[in-house]
């Protein structure tokens, strides 16, 4: 099966030689990581089967976070974490887009602007939540950057997931939406968003190559039911170590071009899009966000300062709500110890493999 990998061995040096005033420090360390994954480059372990003595390699993974085949574990471990904090009540999927007028640019600074988004997000979310025409008080939210379309063009937006509710401003009560099915108006949020990004905008001394009619349009801002909010982080889930592209999505490597599968809609079938080799490259790159950023962030009553407040808070709900008319939640597993990792098993015979020994990382030969 072809890898991204594969990919980044054969055509990667090719590219980084021919871009290599342009490339960020971010994207020649993943690229590396990549190309280094579960190879002797990274050292491993050396297993032999009890049965019949077949020996098995088996090396490290780079465990890069926008590697494809990496960091299972941590997400299955996210996944729980965030689970276990869901409330007992309807949520809402919230979503930001930036204008297209400004991507060039929030490209170009990705550490400024993806902060500005993630900050200028929440507090237009939050300042809408405390107006006593809404819902008049504090909110949870739990925000995820994505860079990315399905066909892995540049679009930055981030995903909220709100618990449909806040918390009165004295701590005493629950404070419901007035359905189900509205958190609070998109409108207003949009232009509270586009108010409060151009003000940040403007500390940063970025404003000056912005079109001006990029403050006049209408913001793309999204708010949908999203269930007991367990199907999003679900959806979340594979993207927070990881860019959206699993290798199984990449068909073929040929003459220079890569050609790879994606959906527009979650309903629609699938769709195939070739690319030459740097430009496949360059689309999957623009993506690895810079060294330590954080894509996952907390804010209100979901803010790792205040979660301890959370048991307090389902005190609340349940005196809001009745049992009747809460969402029901799929049975958080118990707090403990991970499960123990299943014996390793020989591929010939399915005996199961003992450790010889530990190989040492052995740097690989440019490809």
């Amino acid at each position: 099966m072809l890898e991204l990998a594969d990919i980044f061995r054969r055509y990667g040096p090719e590219y980084r030689a021919k871009f290599k005033d342009r490339l960020l420090p971010s994207h020649l360390a993943a690229m590396e990581a990549i190309e280094q994954c579960r190879t002797e480059a990274l050292g491993g372990h050396l297993y032999q089967c009890a049965e019949c003595g077949e020996l098995e390699y088996s090396y490290h993974s780079c465990k890069n976070r926008h590697c494809p085949k990496c960091q299972n574990e941590a997400t299955t471990r996210w996944l729980a974490q965030q689970r276990a904090l869901l409330l007992p009540v309807p949520y809402f999927l919230v979503t930001f887009t930036l204008p297209e007028e400004l991507r060039t640019m929030v490209r170009s600074h990705q550490r400024c602007l993806y902060n500005l988004l993630f900050q200028t997000s929440a507090a237009a979310l939050q300042a809408l939540a405390l107006d006593p025409h809404y819902l008049g008080g504090q909110i949870g939210m739990v925000g995820v950057l994505h860079t990315w379309t399905r066909d892995l063009a540049y679009h930055p937006h981030v995903h909220y997931l709100v618990p449909g509710g806040a918390l009165s401003l004295e701590g005493s009560q629950w404070l419901s939406p007035r359905c189900d099915a509205w958190l609070v108006p998109v409108r207003a949020l949009s232009k509270l968003f586009r108010g409060k990004f151009k003000a940040a905008l403007a500390t940063t001394g970025l404003c000056d190559p912005v079109p001006p009619q990029v403050w006049h349009k209408n913001w793309v801002t999204h708010c949908t039911p999203a269930g007991t909010g367990t199907e999003v982080l679900t959806y979340f889930a594979p993207y927070i170590y990881r860019i959206a592209l699993t290798n199984n999505r990449l068909e073929t490597l040929a003459d220079g071009h890569v050609t790879f599968r994606f959906k527009k809609r979650a309903s629609a079938g699938w769709k195939r899009l070739t690319l030459p080799v740097d430009a496949f490259i360059h689309r999957f790159l623009q993506h690895v966000l810079p060294k330590g950023f954080p894509k996952v962030r907390s804010y209100g009553l979901l803010s790792p300062s205040r979660r301890k407040g959370l048991p307090q808070i389902r005190t609340r709900v349940a005196a809001c709500l009745s049992t009747a008319s809460a969402p029901e939640h799929a049975p958080l597993p118990p707090p403990g110890k991970p499960p123990p990792t299943a014996e390793r098993r020989c591929r010939q015979c399915g005996g199961v493999l003992v450790v010889l020994g530990r190989l040492s990382p052995h740097p690989r030969e440019p490809p």
